[in-house]
């Protein structure tokens, strides 16, 4: 099972990466609402593909909680029954959380593969749980971390059916994107707690305590981002074009502009001095090559009019940043055991 354990937390890892990166396509293609409802799709399982399936059917066979879509409004099966030649509001119910009744097959599929994707990963955090149980005698913190990446797993799902439930309310929206950087921290700590170490042939405080800075500097811009693409999803919803989304940008857009040369400083010191002093962390330069991509998919969104998958790779990107930062921060502890 110790053997097993390790293998198994670095697939959850990258499972809980990709589904950060499914949540980034569905904000990019604004397909947050393709499945108006939670867990199912449209009351199914795997979701329809063509609108006629939605649309109240003589003679159809329906399940309880199936969903279609009439006069604009969701209804929901109240009983399994076939569908008599005349509709009758008996056997149906609306769905009340919210009056969201549009159907548009693209956004559909890409919001069930994200979940998918979300169910996937949450098993794989569960396999990594069982596995953890290998080091109970030793190590018994790596199995209750383990459960409280499974616990978080369960919050961001249930979080997810709040997000659906309250339209893409931002703030939830926000909420969901900082529960995903918690499990990929406390991941990532699982995974170090497990690895052979070595200890820095330098141990230097001021390259640390920078780091750290980095990394707390990294989780507000993120914050700052989300905030802003909450005021763009705003003016998207209204259906004007790309070309005046940043016009008169709000959403604390130049806080977050500005705030990136902080991010991007720091970043540059921190390389700087693991090249002077030889102090071996390799990682930085990935964070450097990870920023650099961030920076200029920042530019452009904003003077190119968001090019296609600029916005996914501008949110996967300053994900991957906070995770590298996060695990040179435990490499930089002073307290390494084997």
């Amino acid at each position: 099972m110790k053997k097993r354990f390790l293998p198994s937390a670095k697939a959850a890892l990258v499972l809980v990466y990709l589904v950060i990166i499914a949540g980034a396509l569905v904000r990019m293609t604004g397909s947050g609402m393709g499945c108006p409802d939670w867990p199912k799709c449209f009351g199914y399982y795997i979701p329809p593909t063509e609108e006629k399936e939605l649309l109240y059917t003589t003679g159809k066979e329906y399940s309880k909680g199936q969903v279609i879509i009439k006069d604009e409004t969701l209804l929901v099966a109240k009983d399994h029954f076939v569908a008599p030649k005349n509709f009758e509001s008996s056997h149906w119910e609306k769905y009340t959380k919210h009056d969201y009744a549009i159907f548009n097959p693209f956004h559909t599929w890409v919001e069930y593969l994200n979940r998918l994707v979300g169910a996937l990963a949450g098993i794989a955090c569960l396999i990594a749980l069982v596995f953890s149980f290998g080091f109970w005698k030793e190590k018994k913190q790596l199995v209750f971390l383990n459960l409280l990446i499974c616990f978080l797993m369960g919050f961001q799902a249930w979080l997810g059916k709040t997000v659906v439930d309250s339209v893409l309310n931002p703030y939830k929206i926000t909420t969901h994107m900082l529960a995903a950087l918690l499990i990929v921290a406390v991941q990532l700590y699982v995974i170090y707690a497990v690895k052979e170490k070595k200890r820095p042939a330098i141990i230097d405080n001021e390259f640390k305590w920078i780091l750290i800075a980095a990394m707390g500097l990294t989780i507000v811009q993120i914050i700052f981002g989300t905030q802003v693409r909450e005021s763009v999803d705003t003016i998207v919803e209204a259906g004007l074009p790309k070309e005046i989304w940043l016009q008169n940008p709000k959403g604390g857009f130049y806080t977050h502009r500005s705030f990136s040369i902080l991010v991007v400083c720091a970043n540059a010191f921190l390389f700087w001095r693991n090249r002077k002093l030889n102090l071996s962390f390799n990682k930085i330069n990935w964070i450097i090559a990870l920023l650099s991509i961030e920076v200029l998919s920042g530019i452009a969104m904003y003077y190119f009019n968001f090019p296609l998958g600029s916005q996914t790779i501008h949110i996967v990107m300053a994900t991957l940043i906070f995770g590298l930062q996060f695990y040179l921060v435990l490499e930089n502890s002073k307290k390494i055991t084997r």
